[in-house]
């Protein structure tokens, strides 16, 4: 039997039955007699090479040597694939259950054949990390690496990415880059994707639709929209949070509608709000800081943390999450006071899901107020941290940039959704 690469394409006879699909890569310890293929459904099945009949062979496609690797060309638009790592990125060594890196991008864009009709696609990986590993220089990379493809000709670019910080990331991107020539979606998967119940494909395929169809240039997170496989919730970058560990539908809009749903199975997008329309031209400030600091507030907090956190020597910019409509006890205030006087910015958000703060309600807000800390409304305490790095990195004032509305982190109008 000739030798099987891995990711190729083939079509197998066992017994009666004929199956087609994708050839994984080999586990740590998997022989060589036998190997995994990834079904057209989606599930897995173990093959062992001696009791098969092979009717087809179509092998991988070779890497290009250029910046971006071809990955399906078509007449329809042209879409770059940046592939960062994560889960949807990753396989399942199924020795020790760990889930690692180990797809470059062309390799997940060679398991969803239903890109070929959708658009002209190229696929590049410029980094492996999962995303607890992320830091604010990845999110300089990823800016860079989109606003460089918009300039490019590129009409969209979907990230891959892991889910645990994907928020924090679309974040920092809807800051760094102003006016994005066109959409700009993060995508990951909360199953690795070689795995049978995997949602890696469908995500990935909803997030491609999206970028290809869409016409609504803006940075967008896509995820499943429930615990279905038919529709991919579009969220806004700066609106949306992962709510849940594990289920496909963790990531939810807060304080706002998903700004649209794409049925994957008809190709169909369905906007809850009226699209975004560019007119002035792209920019990218592409910097960030690490001199801002997040502190959840919590009762009993302690003294000594309260002292190392209100340092100006080491932060210019505290997001607190305080309770309810944006409060911490008295202790704290002798700390946030001195900080401020010297120098230092604070702002307020909730830990609260849904809501506003509100500092004008309680003795405690009042008092707040007064000292200088500034209401960030209902922004939330992620963005909120994202945005004052992005805004030191980049030299602008803290007191007068970071109330205002840029990229729709403040709602406008607050509903019960």
């Amino acid at each position: 039997m000739e030798k099987i690469q891995e990711f190729s394409r083939i079509k197998f006879r066992i017994k009666d039955a004929v199956y087609e699909g994708i050839v994984m890569p080999r586990t740590l310890y998997e022989d060589e007699d036998h190997f995994t293929v990834k079904l057209n459904n989606g599930y897995n099945i173990g093959v062992e090479k001696g009791k098969i009949e092979i009717l087809e062979i179509e092998p991988p496609k070779v890497s290009s040597e250029q910046p971006y690797e071809k990955g399906f060309e078509s007449t329809g638009p042209k879409i770059l694939i940046l592939g960062t790592g994560g889960t949807i990125s990753s396989k399942v060594d199924y020795r020790t259950g760990a889930v690692k890196p180990a797809f470059t991008a062309s390799q997940i864009v060679d398991m969803v054949p239903e890109l070929k009709n959708l658009a002209s696609i190229s696929v590049k990986t410029i980094m492996n990390e999962l995303s607890e590993n992320m830091q604010p220089s990845n999110w300089t990379l990823m800016a860079r690496e989109v606003y460089n493809a918009f300039k490019d000709g590129y009409e969209g670019v979907v990230i891959a990415h892991g889910t645990d910080t994907m928020h924090y990331s679309a974040s920092a991107l809807s800051f760094a880059i102003e006016n994005p020539s066109g959409p700009v979606v993060f995508v990951g998967s909360q199953r690795s994707s070689d795995r049978p119940s995997s949602d890696a494909a469908t995500n990935l395929l909803g997030a491609a639709i999206f970028a290809a169809k869409s016409h609504s240039p803006g940075v967008y997170v896509a995820m499943h929209a429930s615990m279905d496989d038919d529709i991919i919730a579009i969220h806004k970058g700066v609106k949306v949070r992962k709510n849940h560990t594990s289920r496909r539908d963790a990531f939810k809009s807060i304080n706002a509608k998903p700004f649209a749903h794409v049925d994957v199975k008809n190709l169909q997008i369905k906007f809850s709000e009226k699209k975004t329309e560019v007119e002035e031209p792209m920019n990218i400030y592409e910097k960030f800081s690490e001199r801002a600091a997040l502190l959840k507030f919590y009762p009993g907090i302690s003294e000594k943390l309260l002292s190392s956190i209100f340092n100006k020597e080491l932060f210019d910019a505290i997001t607190i999450e305080g309770t309810g409509l944006g409060h911490v006890s008295r202790k704290a205030f002798p700390y946030i006071k001195d900080y401020i006087n010297k120098g230092g910015f604070v702002g307020m958000t909730s830990q609260c899901i849904w809501g506003s703060v509100r500092l004008t309600v309680y003795e405690t807000g009042r008092d707040l107020l007064s000292m200088g800390v500034i209401p960030l409304e209902d922004m939330l305490s992620e963005v909120a941290l994202v945005k004052s790095m992005w805004v030191i990195g980049n030299g602008l004032d803290l007191k007068a940039t970071m109330p205002k509305n840029l990229r729709g982190e403040i709602s406008e109008r607050r509903e019960a959704l």
